[in-house]
């Protein structure tokens, strides 16, 4: 992942002190995140991959679970149609957990289906509420929110949709 993200910045002739300007993180978490000695959170993955102009599919494989501060997250398939790139996660929030994720490049939206508790999700300023079997999305050009509401997991999936 370090590589591929240090590849990237290097791609785009950021200096790794612009990059982590940019995205709102440590300088030192940057580097350590480049050279494989620290695990990113999500939230810092998606500030990065969003400066970087790319989805979080471009520098994390498949299969592994990734932490945000609420939530854990499992890239399942990405995926290019004509016009746009899509990245299909698994997720899982405790109860009672929340937290806020960095805006994504411009037009990108998400797309969300809740299959067993509550979730308050979506702009920070305007969250929407969705329970088992329900669905809704917004523009995540912006700052976002996800709080899993009540006493009971959340259990949902993801997919952002990224326009080319």
């Amino acid at each position: 992942m370090g590589r591929r993200i240090r590849r990237l910045r290097e791609e785009r002739g950021i200096s790794l002190s612009e990059l982590a300007r940019r995205a709102g993180v440590g300088k030192a978490t940057l580097s350590g995140l480049e050279n494989g000695t620290r695990n990113p959170t999500l939230e810092t993955l998606w500030a990065v991959t969003a400066q970087l102009g790319v989805g979080l599919a471009a520098v994390v494989d498949t299969g592994p679970v990734v932490h945000g501060t609420a939530v854990q997250g499992v890239l399942l398939q990405a995926f290019e149609e004509e016009g746009a790139t899509y990245e299909l996660y698994r997720l899982f929030f405790p109860a009672g957990s929340a937290q806020t994720s960095p805006a994504h490049p411009e037009g990108v939206t998400e797309h969300l289906t809740v299959f067993a508790g509550t979730l308050r999700a979506g702009p920070a300023d305007t969250p929407l509420t969705a329970g088992p079997g329900e669905y809704v999305t917004w523009r995540s050009d912006v700052p976002h929110t996800y709080a899993a509401l009540g006493e009971h997991d959340v259990h949902a999936s993801l997919l952002i949709r990224y326009p080319r």
